[in-house]
């Protein structure tokens, strides 16, 4: 006989279990959910995101370290004017230092253009600029004589390779998963903000209870 109200009470506690989601969304803070949303939205309105602006940076580094190396490696062969002159001028592809310069050129260009300017969110670009690069630099350490030429012949296509490959990883690792990442939290706070704000009309104001003026007697 008293299997049924036993029945009943636990029928109802497994009703009240089963609704989690709107004890979550009456523990919502609206104001914290609204200053998250307001601080994403200024962070879209400001520029590029930190994790993108830390990869230009990269991108730039890579570029001044290729030209500090190619600078030193001018002096070191007997004169910045007379090797600049013999690189740039009278350019062998065997001997010269000067394709790798410009392809740490071709690299600032594409990855600034594509991540900092159009801002884009796909790895195509970074996918192309090192596949060029690495494709570059194997061919010419197979045909030419570089070798042959002392260190610099070893350090500036094995840096230049290990920068283009950094980039890559740092791209597809880091900045794209974390962007992907930070605006699904925006999309999720808010749709809880708009729940929220359906549970939580809020509160009415003194100003909006008034009472009619007084009639005057007799009238």
């Amino acid at each position: 006989m008293n299997r049924v109200p036993g029945d009943a009470e636990n029928a109802h506690s497994s009703s009240v279990e089963s609704c989690p989601s709107l004890r979550d969304v009456h523990s919502i803070n609206p104001a914290q959910l609204m200053a998250r949303i307001e601080s994403y939205e200024g962070r879209e309105k400001k520029g590029i995101s930190d994790v993108r602006r830390t990869f230009c940076l990269f991108v730039t580094f890579d570029l001044l370290f290729i030209t500090l190396l190619w600078i030193i490696e001018l002096n070191v062969k007997g004169g910045i004017e007379t090797t600049l002159e013999k690189e740039v001028l009278h350019y062998d592809y065997s001997s010269s230092y000067f394709d790798i310069f410009l392809l740490a050129v071709f690299r600032f260009k594409v990855l600034i253009l594509a991540y900092a300017m159009c801002r884009l969110r796909h790895w195509w670009a970074i996918a192309f600029t090192t596949a060029v690069t690495s494709a570059f630099l194997l061919a010419k350490v197979i045909i030419s004589q570089l070798f042959s030429q002392g260190a610099f012949g070893y350090v500036l296509p094995i840096i230049s390779f290990i920068l283009a490959w950094i980039e890559t990883w740092f791209l597809d690792f880091k900045v794209l998963p974390q962007e992907a990442e930070e605006e699904n939290r925006f999309l999720i706070a808010q749709d809880a903000s708009e729940r929220a704000a359906l549970l939580h009309p809020g509160v009415l104001s003194d100003g909006q209870f008034y009472s009619p003026p007084e009639s005057v007697a007799g009238s």
